[in-house]
């Protein structure tokens, strides 16, 4: 299914194809879930084997397979994208081309990459061999070296407006509750797809962040739970219960549609500590997975939590650099 929000670059796209003016690195950055892998596959394969009728990207990701594609990701067992995937990209880059349309390699999340992988990159980058196309996908800009972005032209993949993502979202898939999953994945389309199930999962932490909050229940033991779940989906929820706690509390709860608290919890929160919380919750979102104890910071930051963010001043190191967790 054609993906109408990228129909910008889309056009752009073939537009400097045709002038002969395209780039030899670009990076792909936006949002989680709006489409930076779809377009990703849908340039390859515009550069390797052109199709005048595929004028969009696409979902689901069509397969493309090509002898002179080559597709860089995280390997499931590790946290990082390596020197040696790395190095063995480049060897094969110097090789020629198998159908004479050049090379193309994506390499995603680039913010992935370890220092050392993405200096092994940097030469490439700055004199690509051959007819060599380069496409970088990242997720957060800010983890990527200066050396690595300077050297890409970026293409920002924005959100589309809501009316437009929930029109594609019911074409796509008639019947469910696509407003409420759009809204809880920040307004990411393909996102939403993924949070369409985990709407259930979402409601119940909302409970428990509402029961936490009145200082009832056991933040040990709702942090056990969290912590069987996946660390990303929840830091990244948590982030944006606490963002939409900090914009009701400074412009009202009307402002901040979606807040799974109510008036009492909201009120029994230390304003002054909101964002020193949300910026602790945001910086471990930003850590890699294995640099920190899952469990027991979900319970530093739900106890935090309970006792209504009055106290929140352990510092704990993780991964090398300071980081400010919840009391325990």
């Amino acid at each position: 299914m054609e993906l109408n929000w990228l129909s910008n670059l889309a056009d752009s796209w073939l537009d400097r194809s045709r002038q002969d003016r395209l780039p030899h690195a670009v990076l792909l950055t936006g949002p989680v879930g709006v489409g930076k892998r779809a377009a990703a596959a849908w340039i390859s394969k515009q550069k390797l084997r052109p199709d005048p009728l595929a004028l969009l990207p696409v979902y689901p990701i069509a397969e493309f397979e090509h002898p002179d594609m080559r597709w860089i990701s995280t390997p499931e067992d590790k946290k990082t994208i390596g020197i040696d995937q790395i190095r063995a990209l480049v060897n094969q880059l110097n090789l020629t081309s198998y159908e004479g349309f050049g090379k193309v390699a994506v390499i995603e999340p680039a913010n992935d990459m370890t220092v050392n992988a993405a200096n092994s990159l940097l030469k490439v980058l700055e004199e690509p061999p051959g007819d060599t196309l380069l496409i970088l996908i990242a997720d957060r800009v800010g983890k990527l070296p200066a050396t690595i972005f300077s050297r890409c032209q970026r293409i920002d993949i924005a959100l589309p407006p809501e009316a437009m993502a929930l029109q594609w979202l019911n074409r796509f898939q008639p019947g469910p509750a696509w407003a409420e999953a759009l809204r809880i994945s920040g307004g990411a389309p393909l996102r939403a797809i993924v949070t369409l199930d985990e709407l259930d999962i979402s409601k119940s932490m909302a409970q428990d962040l509402q029961v936490l909050g009145s200082g009832r229940g056991s933040a040990i033991e709702v942090a056990g739970r969290w912590s069987k779940l996946d660390t990303n989906f929840v830091l990244n929820w948590l982030s944006q219960q606490v963002n939409l706690t900090v914009i009701a509390a400074s412009v009202g709860r009307t402002a901040a549609d979606g807040l799974a608290i109510d008036d009492s919890v909201l009120h029994r929160m230390d304003r002054q500590n909101m964002f020193r919380y949300l910026d602790t919750i945001n910086r471990l979102r930003g850590q890699p997975g294995g640099s920190y104890n899952v469990q027991l910071t979900f319970e530093g930051l739900l106890i935090d939590w309970a006792d209504g963010l009055k106290d929140c001043g352990l510092t704990l190191p993780v991964d090398g650099m300071e980081l400010m967790l919840a009391r325990r």
